[in-house]
Parts: structure tokens; C-alpha cells; sequence
């Protein structure tokens, strides 16, 4: 009975060390994740990234796999400027070469425009004006006349008097034969005003005009 309990303790306690053991691993590498230093020292060192240089595309301009910011590209290195000198310039005047610019004569065939006694080139007067009156026609913007009213068509060929020495007139208009004294209307269109022996005074109610009638002859 002594010996049974003695090695179920033993038993025990080489579980619990187990256990313990198993304990303090798990707590170390909790503790080295949470509360690790994360500083690129600690964990090795970074290998260097080289870097990438701005290479011009074909044709001129800018590569898309290789452009980068606008800051980047105008720190971009570019071609040096040519220097200018100036060691082959001749500052001196040379007289010589001045005096025969100026000693060039003008040698046209027509007027010397540089010169003021050339002779001014003469020009033809017109033989005649354009106009032969010399003057614009005005033009006339007053209306035109009226045309003039027609003649009266009607025929007086005779007239009658009565005892109280009243004249009545005889018309012939077309084939229709009138008797009218004075103030009376002929034809729904001619008015007969002062009947006299040899004419008659007619107006024309269409135009508003008055014509004398001569008596026709027979």
C-alpha cells in the first residue's frame, strides 16, 4: 500500500514539471511577440535596395513603367548647355569695307526716288471730262403725273326749249338716245350742267372732270 502511493506521487510530480516547463515556453514567446522590440536592428540587417535610374524612352518621351513624380523627373540629370565664346569676334571697323557700300551708285532706268532734282514723270490729262456737263444727274423725286381722264363719249346732237324757255339736251351714248336738262344724270354716270345751242357741259363722275361737248353735226 506504501509503495502504490509513493510512485503516484512521483507520477505526479513529473507531470506538473511537464506542465510547468510547457508553461514557461508559451509565456516566453507571448511575451516576445507582444511586447518585443520591432527595431530593424533587432531583427537583422535590411539588404539596400538600388536604385533605379530615369531612362528616356524610344521616340522622346516619358516610359510608363519607369516615370515617377514630378519631383523626381525634374531632378532627372540633363545634357549640358553649349558654351558660347566669343574669341573669333573682330570688334575693329573696317573703313574699306564701309566706304565702298556707300560709294554705290543707283543706276535705274526711271525715276531716282533718292534724289530730289529728278525730273517728276509727266502725266496724261483726260482729253475729255467723263462727264460732258460736269455735273451728277439729279434725280427726280417728285410722283409721276396723273394720267389724264378720258374723253367724254357722249354725242350731243341737238336740244328742244319749252314755253318756259327752259333747254333740254339730246345724248346719244352707244345705240341709247337721252333727253336731260340741266342737273340731270345721264347713264348713272355723266351730270349735264349749261345747255347752250352749239355745246353742252358734261362732267364725268367716274374722274370728277368736266369736258365741254361741241355739238356734233348732222
Amino acid at each position: 500500500m506504501a509503495l502504490a502511493l509513493g510512485t503516484e506521487n512521483k507520477r505526479q510530480v513529473i507531470i506538473a514539471s511537464v506542465l510547468g516547463v510547457i508553461l514557461v515556453i508559451c509565456g516566453f514567446v507571448v511575451f516576445h511577440m507582444f511586447f518585443g522590440s520591432s527595431s530593424p536592428s533587432d531583427s537583422g540587417p535590411v539588404p539596400a535596395t538600388p536604385a533605379v535610374q530615369n531612362q528616356p524612352a524610344p521616340g522622346g518621351g516619358p516610359s510608363g513603367a519607369s516615370s515617377g513624380t514630378s519631383a523626381s523627373a525634374s531632378s532627372a540629370p540633363g545634357n549640358e548647355a553649349q558654351r558660347l565664346s566669343n574669341a573669333g569676334i573682330d570688334p575693329a571697323l573696317h573703313f574699306d569695307k564701309l566706304a565702298q557700300s556707300e560709294d554705290v551708285e543707283y543706276s535705274g532706268t526711271g525715276r531716282n526716288i533718292f534724289s530730289a532734282d529728278s525730273i517728276p514723270i509727266s502725266i496724261p490729262k483726260p482729253i475729255a471730262p467723263i462727264r460732258p456737263n460736269g455735273a451728277l444727274p439729279v434725280a427726280q423725286n417728285t410722283p409721276p403725273p396723273p394720267p389724264k381722264p378720258p374723253a367724254i363719249d357722249l354725242r350731243y346732237f341737238g336740244y328742244s326749249q319749252d314755253e318756259h324757255k327752259v333747254l333740254k339736251a339730246f345724248f346719244m351714248h352707244g345705240d341709247d338716245i337721252f333727253m336731260a336738262k340741266t342737273g340731270d344724270i345721264v347713264d348713272h354716270r355723266f351730270k349735264i350742267g349749261a345747255i347752250h345751242p352749239l355745246n353742252v357741259e358734261v362732267t364725268d363722275l367716274a374722274y370728277n372732270n368736266t369736258q365741254v361737248v361741241e355739238i356734233s353735226p348732222q
